[in-house]
């Protein structure tokens, strides 16, 4: 029996291709035309005869049968289509702000208008259908506001939902009367947005800019509202809470390498940052418009070689030798950038010198007094060692650095043991002991100011310089 009804749906699959191929190509073009929404009558009347004539066939009815019911389907999707076309031109007003509404994700946020709305579009595209142009219009001018209705609501279910929660929540916490001034700064914005919205639905990148900042404040009041509630139940300080705010000022000071005085308030560093932030970006700016100078400069000078090649007709030595080494110093550059992504930020810093690479293990640490490399920092010095096999004629010299605390000859021994602890376990991880040498610098070269203890932190690092080859 399984055989018998295998064999048969291979012969049904056989003659289902010629005999549906028609009316699947007139469902394809209906579907294109967006039949089943604009010609739903016709379409459902077809997509029924197409399931009853897939049934007919399956079942071994009489092909004539089979037949007859695909070409009423060709003709009710052909009709389909045309009503469709008609739908087009008559409901398009009424398309147009359907269109809009599930734009704004309607059927989420709005999903009662969306329902009413969609059983308002099919009744006025049924009559269309029908014949009745009147009626139709009439039924599309009434069921635009809803679809107009349901688009605002989503759009301010998007953009405002979670800040007037926000608020709710605020007020739940007497919010209001810790941080006053915050919580009404948030409402006002919130209003603002929703203004904006009811004004002009279409320019939504004001209110939504505006729904964010409400969200934000709303949020930061009841940030405020509990420091100061904790002040009022004596959890904490007013000094407390100072000197916590305090602090990340002193840390983005030390990565600035500045000191930040407090003693006179947060006016004096604060000017100081924004003004090196601001020469930094200048520089960078300017960085990057010489880069690009030098970019076309370069072009200058090769497009010059070759004219040159072509008036010389051959090739001299030394430029041969130029080719190369600048070939190897593309290499090197490759090189620089697949050793650069093997690092996490908080691992390594890698950067140029010349031809050489400097890897920062910001990673590596030791304990005070400490030369001891332990297993936690296995992984960093894996990469480390695999970025040394990326160039495998280079020379690797591992650099050891103190900050300025403690005697000179101190950190000179210490800086020096420490470089050869990571040699050690670099050659425990297959570098050879020829391509390897440890140094120490002890505190002679620092890069960060030592009066902070960030400045400090940075000071003390290992440094691994990898030294290539050129060919």
């Amino acid at each position: 029996m399984l055989i018998l009804a295998s064999v048969s749906a291979a012969l049904a699959q056989d003659l289902r291709t010629p005999i549906f191929e028609e009316a699947d190509e007139r469902l394809e073009e209906a579907v294109t035309a967006n039949a089943e929404l604009l010609a739903p009558a016709d379409f459902e009347r077809a997509m029924e005869r197409y399931a009853e004539a897939e049934e007919n066939l399956l079942r071994g009815r009489n092909i004539d049968r089979v037949r007859s019911g695909l070409t009423e389907v060709v003709r009710l999707l052909t009709q389909a289509i045309d009503s469709s076309e008609i739908a087009e031109i008559t409901l398009a007003s009424l398309i147009k702000t359907r269109e809009d509404a599930l734009s704004a994700e309607a059927p989420t946020f709005a999903t009662e208008l969306w329902i009413e709305a969609e059983g308002s579009f099919d009744e006025a595209a049924r009559r269309l259908e029908s014949g009745n142009i009147r009626a139709a219009r009439e039924m599309s001018t009434e069921t635009e506001p809803v679809f107009r209705d349901a688009e605002l609501t989503a759009i301010k279910a998007q953009y405002l939902s979670q800040t007037r929660a926000l608020l709710a929540q605020a007020e739940q916490q007497r919010v209001p009367r810790y941080a006053p001034l915050t919580f009404a700064r948030a409402r006002a914005l919130l209003q603002q947005a929703e203004t904006e919205l009811n004004e002009n639905r279409y320019d939504t990148d004001l209110p939504r800019s505006l729904a964010q900042q409400a969200n934000y404040e709303a949020r930061h009041a009841i940030f405020l509202a509990r420091q100061i509630e904790r002040i009022d139940e004596g959890e904490l300080t007013a000094e407390d809470l100072i000197l916590r705010y305090e602090e990340p000022l002193t840390q983005i000071a030390a990565s600035a390498d500045r000191v930040a005085p407090l003693d006179a308030g947060t006016d004096s560093i604060t000017t100081e940052l924004i003004l090196f932030i601001e020469e930094l970006r200048e520089e960078a700016e300017q960085a990057e418009i010489d880069l690009g100078d030098s970019r076309v400069r370069i072009g200058e000078l090769e497009e010059e070689i070759r004219e040159l090649d072509e008036q010389l007709g051959g090739v001299s030595q030394e430029r041969v030798a130029l080719v190369q080494r600048l070939e190897a110093e593309a290499r090197i550059r490759e090189q620089f950038a697949t050793i650069e992504n093997l690092f996490e930020r908080d691992e390594a810093r890698v950067s140029r010198e010349g031809n050489n690479l400097v890897i920062r293990l910001v990673g590596l640490t030791f304990e005070s007094g400490s030369t001891e490399v332990t297993a936690e920092h296995h992984g960093l010095l894996q990469k480390v060692a695999g970025a040394a096999d990326i160039f495998p004629r280079s020379q690797i010299v591992i650099e050891g650095h103190t900050d300025s605390y403690g005697g000179d000859d101190t950190n000179m021994s210490l800086s020096r043991e420490r470089a050869q602890a990571v040699g050690a376990y670099l050659a425990d991880l297959g570098i050879p002991a020829f391509r390897a040498s440890a140094v120490g610098y002890g505190e002679t070269q620092p890069i960060a100011n030592n009066d902070t203890p960030q400045g400090r932190e940075r000071n003390r690092r290992i440094d691994v310089r990898i030294e290539p080859e050129l060919e």
